[in-house]
């Protein structure tokens, strides 16, 4: 059974994770989600949704933020991978510096020592020194750095292009074959 970890942190980038959950219920049986505090607000004031429309999909399992014995939590509980998206550089700093405060950083933190895929997609610019050096940190314990930073190449129409050209380039990162975008060839 395929499954799969996602977090929304409050930073800005709804739509990355709108349009990624979007393609993640065709590839996997199940998603354990968990958001930030903020994410909710956030998703609010770019998206207009409420968290209700996250949870319209019956393979996404919504997990209480300060839950620590959900299965996500716990590195005997096999799944294919961890997304943050976006992830904010607060979620980012706490994770490199291991600090497990809520689930999203405790889930986090296992799929390092467990040596799962964790892919962060930080949306915040530009980086100061102590976002260098966490993105450096986090990227030396194993975790995929994947900016938020859409390609043009494919000549976007819609804002949903753009964004479908980082939504792609997560899920190749998952082993997930898609066809959002096609593949560069000259």
């Amino acid at each position: 059974m395929r499954r799969l970890v996602v977090a929304i942190t409050g930073a800005s980038g709804a739509l990355y994770a709108q349009r990624f959950l979007m393609q993640a219920v065709h590839h996997y049986e199940e998603i354990y989600l968990m958001l930030s505090s903020n994410a909710a607000s956030v998703l609010k004031t770019e998206l207009g949704l409420e968290l209700d429309a996250y949870l319209l999909d019956p393979k996404i399992t919504l997990c209480e933020k300060r839950n620590f014995f959900t299965p996500p939590a716990s590195g005997s509980f096999r799944h294919d991978g961890m997304v943050i998206v976006p992830c904010s550089m607060g979620t980012a700093g706490r994770i490199a510096n291991g600090i497990s405060d809520d689930l999203t950083t405790r889930a986090a933190d296992v799929c390092l020592k467990e040596r799962r895929k964790l892919i962060l997609v930080p949306r915040e610019m530009p980086w100061n020194l102590i976002h260098l050096r966490n993105m450096t940190q986090l990227a030396e314990a194993g975790a995929t750095i994947l900016p938020a930073s859409p390609a043009f190449y494919h000549e976007p129409k819609t804002i949903e292009d753009l964004v479908d050209t980082v939504v792609a380039r997560i899920l190749q990162n998952l082993g997930i074959e898609q066809t959002l975008v096609g593949e560069w060839q000259k």
